[in-house]
């Protein structure tokens, strides 16, 4: 699917439904859906995104998913059948997420705590340390487990995805999911082989 930027513009406050089964274990919070991820339906659906590389480098899922133009009924009952849930830290769609305000955050923060209560997953993995920070008035919280729970799962945090993140790359990224689907019991695939 294409969108102009005009396009795009009008899916600005939009939302998305969570990716919840019934067995969650593993809960990926990103901050919030951008444009073209309320446009397409899909969860980390821009185009580029590091996320489901990410995931299949990870082991978490045994394929790279292309959420671009929407989530493919396979690719979305793999996800759930794995036990991975996808939700947003804030629901509403902005083009970039320092476009939210802290009261934002910090509101998110509260809703996600009642939505873990209700879902019961092992573990709530939020992608993004400044957000998380923000949101959960932790101003020097570093990535990785951290020392409270919230709602009686294990709560961490790591890094963002995001292209804007130049910290963190495709490996680091994998390498830090998979600890996390790890402790959430999520039996992980092996590590692809790397490109050549």
């Amino acid at each position: 699917m294409r969108f102009t930027q005009a396009e795009l513009q009008e899916f600005r406050g939009g939302t998305l439904p969570d990716l919840l089964g019934p067995d969650v274990r593993l809960l990926l919070v990103g901050i919030n859906p951008g444009l073209r991820t309320v446009a397409v339906q899909a969860h980390f659906g821009k185009r580029g995104n590091r996320f489901y590389p990410a995931l299949f480098r990870a082991g978490i899922v045994d394929r790279v998913i292309d959420a671009s133009d929407g989530f493919k009924p396979e690719d979305r009952a793999h996800l759930l059948e794995r036990g991975v849930g996808i939700t947003s830290l804030v629901p509403k769609a902005t083009a970039r997420a320092d476009e939210l305000t802290r009261d934002e955050l910090i509101a998110g923060a509260r809703e996600l705590a009642v939505k873990v209560e209700r879902t019961h997953p092992r573990v709530v993995a939020m992608l993004g340390i400044t957000a998380y920070r923000t949101a959960f008035a932790r101003p020097d919280a570093v990535v990785g487990r951290q020392p409270d729970d919230l709602s009686g799962a294990e709560l961490w945090v790591v890094p963002n995805p995001s292209g804007l993140n130049a910290h963190a790359t495709l490996d680091s990224l994998a390498r830090d999911y998979r600890e996390v689907a790890l402790a959430a019991g999520i039996p992980v695939y092996p590590a692809p082989s790397p490109a050549r």
